[in-house]
């Protein structure tokens, strides 16, 4: 990737900053703090008010960069292993989207664990999309993006609109992408050292917690790695090249491409999990929503 690369020390500050919140967790560490770190790790630095309301039941909001064309939506899934994370966290994220795709970008507040496990996020995507259509909004004009737990909620919302015949948005961002619940990638070995923030239990642990017993890891009504790909709509993955999360992008492409869909993948060195949201910080994080927002702009 031909990008300025950040130094070293800028690298390192990010993932002292991700470990610090890591490393204060423990067994008895309420889900309310976790919660509240996340959120304070991911405070924008510039002042943004997203614009709140209800869409069929589900929490969501508005958030747009000036001069963005309100025809051009994106709605927006945040990470979190579906335990963490809001529009709160990802705010000055959906901000950056918003401005380099030219769009207005709707996050959404899912249900996650342990108060719901699935299919209660993938429900609430639907809920979401259903209601933009309703509004009057053309598929055409609409595109979904997320970030590792994002990411595949927002393949699972595509595959199941393919399989209800409903109609497609124009594409898919998907950053980080937990496509493969079970871990079976062979990442999670070659990168554990280098990943500062996911080993594979800890993946694994997030993924029982979500599924509960009633479905396997390796389900393809879950694990979009599983299904059956044909018939999606453009996508473009980026993922860092020190994540262990590495392979569920790349052997999800590899799939994707032999099922017949177009779909980009970009890796960028050294970078971590979402590195894209310490825009501020490393030059890859803004080149990749700049690429991220010129495929947007295509898929429009």
């Amino acid at each position: 990737m031909n990008v300025q690369s950040a130094d070293n020390q800028a690298l390192k500050a990010v993932i002292e900053r991700v470990r610090g919140v890591y490393g204060r967790w423990r067994r008895d560490t309420s889900v309310a703090e976790m919660r509240a770190d996340w959120e304070r790790l991911f405070q924008p630095r510039e002042p943004i008010t997203p614009h709140y309301f209800d869409a069929k039941g589900v929490p969501v909001a508005w958030i747009a960069a000036p001069g963005a064309d309100d025809t051009r939506t994106l709605i927006y899934f945040h990470g979190g292993g579906f335990r963490v994370g809001s529009v709160a966290s990802h705010a000055e994220l959906m901000l950056h989207l918003s401005r380099t795709a030219g769009c207005r970008v709707l996050g959404v507040n899912y249900r996650c664990t342990p108060e719901y496990g699935y299919p209660a996020p993938v429900e609430d995507g639907l809920a979401v999309y259903r209601f933009l259509i309703e509004e009057g909004i053309d598929p055409a004009r609409i595109a979904l993006a997320g970030d590792s737990a994002g990411a595949s909620l927002a393949l699972n919302l595509l595959l199941r609109l393919r399989d209800q015949s409903e109609p497609l948005p124009a594409g898919a961002l998907l950053m980080s992408a937990w496509t493969d619940l079970a871990a079976t990638g062979e990442s999670y070995e070659s990168r554990a050292d280098a990943d500062p923030i996911h080993q594979r239990p800890m993946i694994q642990s997030m993924a029982a917690g979500y599924l509960g017993a009633g479905i396997a890891a390796d389900d393809a009504a879950a694990s979009p790695l599983y299904a059956s790909l044909n018939g999606l709509p453009p996508m473009l993955l980026q993922v860092g090249e020190a994540e262990t999360v590495l392979d569920d992008s790349r052997r999800f492409v590899e799939l994707a491409r032999d099922a017949g869909n177009a779909v980009e993948l970009a890796v960028y060195p050294r970078m971590i999990h979402v590195f894209q949201q310490f825009m501020h910080e490393l030059p890859e994080a803004r080149a990749a929503l700049d690429e991220a927002g010129a495929f947007l702009r295509r898929c429009w």
